[in-house]
């Protein structure tokens, strides 16, 4: 079953509230960061950029709330820490480290806390968003170019 906008900001705000407690440097990334940033009107799952170095308590704190997926490799990425969960039917992604393999050249990609440029209180949790500006380079490494171009216009209007 599909869940809600509101069901998935739920669970981002009970993320949040883990992360912030923990002092994990974390940030909002994918489509979730454009809904945020009103560039597009919805958003599949949670893509939730962390400090690589902080992969092992980020596991153990997420995994008593739901059910850790299998990893699958995918020859597209190096990424160093990839986690996906299913917690209350929201999907997570959890990346720290992220490593792109474009025309057989790795991009290594970790969040840096100046890439993390605003954020916003949801339900009195501290939610950081990541650049728009990275994620434009992102999805072009990545060959996303649909959401990468929805960047490139909205950075011709902005100036971001």
């Amino acid at each position: 079953m599909t869940k809600t906008k509101e069901e998935k900001l739920q669970v981002l705000v009970q993320l949040a509230a883990l992360f912030n407690e923990h002092e994990i440097q974390w940030a909002v990334g994918g489509s979730l960061l454009l809904y945020f940033k009103g560039l597009v009107s919805d958003f599949h799952d949670l893509d939730l950029m962390i400090d690589e170095q902080a992969g092992e308590q980020v596991a153990q704190l997420l995994e008593p709330l739901g059910t850790r997926r299998p990893f699958i490799p995918s020859p597209a990425f190096q990424t160093r820490c990839f986690m996906e969960f299913l917690i209350d039917g929201v999907e997570i992604d959890v990346i720290g480290g992220l490593a792109i393999v474009s025309e057989g050249h790795v991009d290594e990609l970790p969040l840096r806390s100046e890439e993390i440029e605003e954020g916003f209180s949801l339900e009195g949790q501290r939610i950081p968003l990541h650049s728009l500006r990275v994620w434009e380079t992102y999805y072009t490494l990545m060959g996303r170019t649909e959401k990468a171009e929805i960047l490139r216009r909205a950075q011709k209007k902005a100036k971001f």
